[in-house]
């Protein structure tokens, strides 16, 4: 079943985009205009291959992938990085495995070598600093210091059983607002110590001017009786404890500046490679690192609103195994995505990963919904998703089908210039065959020259502030 394909006219050195629409098959033609569309596979549509095209603006509406491991979701997603890469935008992508960062960096034009952002925390010799406390503007400090708080539920209480609560988030937020408050920066990692170290913690209290925050210093924690609060103490203290003392994570956050700006990379269109191996750095590190570059990015895309409509150039996200990285707030801030001019491409394996409000944040958002082979018990609630009026649909798509089909197919539901329409099957790309003179360390080693410093300055430092 054919939804659209792109051609060239034979009378026209001008390239159209044409679309077909298979309830009444209506042609509709519009020049191309940047930014292009992506091409994710092929459908058959009355005995011809044609094009499954994802255009930019549909794009924003965001897109949803689900299948079973070795399905193909990863290689669509690595192919719509490509194309993108190819045509010049702004993109980023999150690897939960490496391979597909190491696949893209073999095939970067020359021309888009200076653009490339590589972060892949594996790389311990030259760490690239990411300070989730690096405020460049005041008023997001409540905004970053609420997706910290998110972010330790998220790593030790998922289920909310009381191992974060209010107390935790009360001493949480008077001391990031503290050690932000310091001219210098600060970071995660000093924010125990504020409570360990009292001369520590005088040299940073002398910065507040909020005197809600002095206050908690002043009046509440002077006042705390020493059985107290060393009784909170250790409950508060344990969760960052793990942070400290593992030098790969401590090299990276421990950083007082992040390496790159997330502004800079909406404005101008850069690349972001982003490489979370969980077999070379973890599984925790992976997702803490992952959390953080997220809510660094939410929180950029929410200052375009100070941008011009007109300027905020469209940036594409692709993130594999989704749940591992994004927060409550990231997933709810997709309604408000594409007016920023972000559009995300999210994927995973089955519906059991996603907790049940996340689940339905992301599909009462995505517009687009690309289901490879599903286990069974998720083929009645994607099944419906694709297809909630089934008898107005020219094929039904059955659970059998769902569950059994081979690798590299799916079925979609596409939205098309705003409109969705029924589904239909197809067949992914196999991956994109390209060739550039440019190798994967020559990318490495501009990166690491652009935003790494070496392994011993950076502990040098560390040590230093330390004292």
């Amino acid at each position: 079943m054919f939804k659209r394909h792109s051609e060239r006219s034979e009378e026209s050195s001008t390239r159209f985009f044409v679309t077909v629409v298979p309830q009444n098959d209506q042609i509709l033609m519009h020049p191309p205009s940047p930014p292009s569309p992506v091409d994710i596979g092929r459908a058959n549509f009355r005995g011809q291959a044609r094009k499954i095209l994802l255009q930019p603006e549909d794009r924003l509406h965001h897109t949803y992938l689900i299948g079973k491991t070795g399905t193909g979701k990863t290689t669509v997603l690595q192919n719509i990085v490509l194309q993108d890469i190819w045509a010049g935008h702004g993109c980023c992508f999150v690897d939960p495995h490496g391979d597909a960062v190491r696949w893209l960096l073999d095939r970067i034009p020359p021309e888009r070598l200076e653009e490339v952002i590589l972060i892949n925390p594996a790389d311990e010799s030259f760490p690239l600093g990411l300070n989730l406390l690096d405020a460049p503007d005041p008023a997001q400090q409540d905004f970053l210091i609420s997706e910290a708080i998110e972010m330790f539920y998220k790593l030790f209480d998922p289920n909310r059983e009381g191992l974060i609560g209010p107390q935790f988030e009360h001493w949480m937020r008077n001391a990031a607002l503290t050690v932000m408050a310091d001219p210098a920066g600060g970071t995660l990692l000093e924010i125990p110590r504020l409570f360990t170290d009292p001369q520590f913690e005088q040299r940073k209290t002398r910065h507040l001017r909020d005197p809600v925050v002095r206050a908690f210093w002043e009046d509440q924690m002077a006042k705390t009786s020493e059985f107290h609060r060393s009784e909170m103490l250790n409950y508060f203290t344990s969760k960052f404890g793990r942070f400290q003392s593992n030098s790969l994570l401590r090299n990276i956050i421990g950083q007082r500046h992040s390496a790159f700006s997330w502004d800079q990379v909406l404005a101008e269109g850069k690349i972001v490679l982003i490489s979370l191996a969980k077999g070379e750095i973890g599984e925790l590190n992976a997702s803490m690192l992952g959390l953080i570059l997220m809510t660094q990015l939410a929180a950029a895309v929410l200052r375009r609103a100070r941008v011009p409509r007109e300027e905020r150039h469209p940036f594409y996200l692709c993130v594999d195994e989704f749940q591992n990285v994004l927060t409550d707030a990231f997933v709810s801030m997709l309604a408000e995505a594409r007016k920023y001019g972000l559009g995300v491409h999210l994927a995973h394996q089955y519906l059991e990963q996603l907790p049940e409000h996340i689940r339905s944040a992301v599909l009462g958002n995505v517009r687009t919904i690309v289901a490879f082979q599903l286990g069974s018990s998720d083929t009645a609630l994607i099944r419906k998703e694709l297809d909630p009026q089934p008898e107005a649909s020219e094929q039904t798509l059955d659970a059998e089908t769902l569950q059994f089909l081979p690798p590299r197919h799916f079925a979609i539901k596409l939205t098309l210039n705003g409109q969705t329409y029924p589904p239909f099957l197809g067949e992914s790309l196999p991956p994109l065959e390209a060739r550039s003179p440019i190798t994967a360390d020559q990318v490495i080693a501009l990166a690491r020259l652009r935003y790494a410093s070496p392994r011993p300055l950076v502990e040098s430092e560390f040590r230093a502030r330390w004292r």
